[in-house]
């Protein structure tokens, strides 16, 4: 058997997220029917993580095993994306992988990125890709707020009920804001996270930049690790994925 992990773009608008599922077109299940079909077996594809519904990536990575060796890498890709694109996805990169190496296990850091458009005028080249705020947001409380989540903390307040993570602590390594022509940037960084904790963050985030809590409701809201207290998270489509590290 060989073992090969690939790099993938998708824009997550049209799709019920990343893992297969009874009803409705995922991206795992596209791609992993496409590879299937082109290499004549059952391929099983395992990602870095799920991405719920309208969630996009800039970089997601998965693995799977294949009884035949890919001797043509690019070959490989135009087969695969001349199926893929007309959904919104593109394998950027296949790379051969020993059988040590796994997706989601062998991840060291996971990236995120949410984009805030913040202006009074609707967004059309950015539609389905970002959260439209028209009500200008303060970026100076939202810093200081956003410093207050790095670290290793129980993050309860931010993770859905139905997430099945062991535990609710988790190790921010970087929560950066930046923004340039009404478009704002926050980054997350950690090995994992857990269920909406991104959107949950960033809801958090909005009610501090609209003045709605002070810095000190914001810190007291993330120590009670009560999910009921949490602002209601951010849209998925101003979601995405950008790298992972391994």
């Amino acid at each position: 058997m060989f073992r090969y992990q690939i790099l993938i773009e998708y824009i997550g608008t049209n799709f019920r997220g990343w893992q297969v599922q009874k009803r409705g077109k995922t991206i795992q299940g596209l791609i992993q029917d496409k590879i299937s079909n082109l290499l004549r077996e059952k391929i099983i594809l395992l990602g870095s993580g799920r991405t719920d519904t309208g969630v996009h990536a800039i970089e997601q990575s998965a693995h799977f095993d294949s009884k035949n060796q890919i001797k043509h890498s690019d070959k490989f890709l135009k087969s695969m994306n001349f199926f893929l694109n007309k959904d919104g996805v593109t394998i950027l990169k296949i790379k051969r992988r020993s059988k040590n190496f796994h997706a989601r296990y062998s991840a060291k850091m996971r990236v995120y990125k949410y984009i805030i458009l913040n202006r009074l005028g609707e967004p059309v080249l950015e539609k389905n890709k970002c959260w439209h705020i028209m009500k200008e947001l303060d970026l100076v409380a939202m810093k200081r707020g956003a410093k207050k989540l790095v670290g290793t903390k129980d993050f309860s307040t931010f993770r859905a009920s139905s997430c099945r993570a062991k535990s609710p602590v988790k190790t921010m390594k970087l929560v950066k804001i930046k923004s340039s022509r009404n478009k704002i940037e926050i980054e997350f960084r950690s090995q994992s996270f857990l269920q909406q904790q991104v959107r949950s963050m960033v809801g958090c985030l909005k009610y501090l930049g609209e003045k709605k809590w002070s810095l000190d409701k914001f810190e007291s809201v993330i120590n009670s690790k009560k999910r009921t207290l949490c602002a209601p998270p951010a849209p998925p489509e101003g979601l995405f994925l950008a790298r992972v590290f391994y």
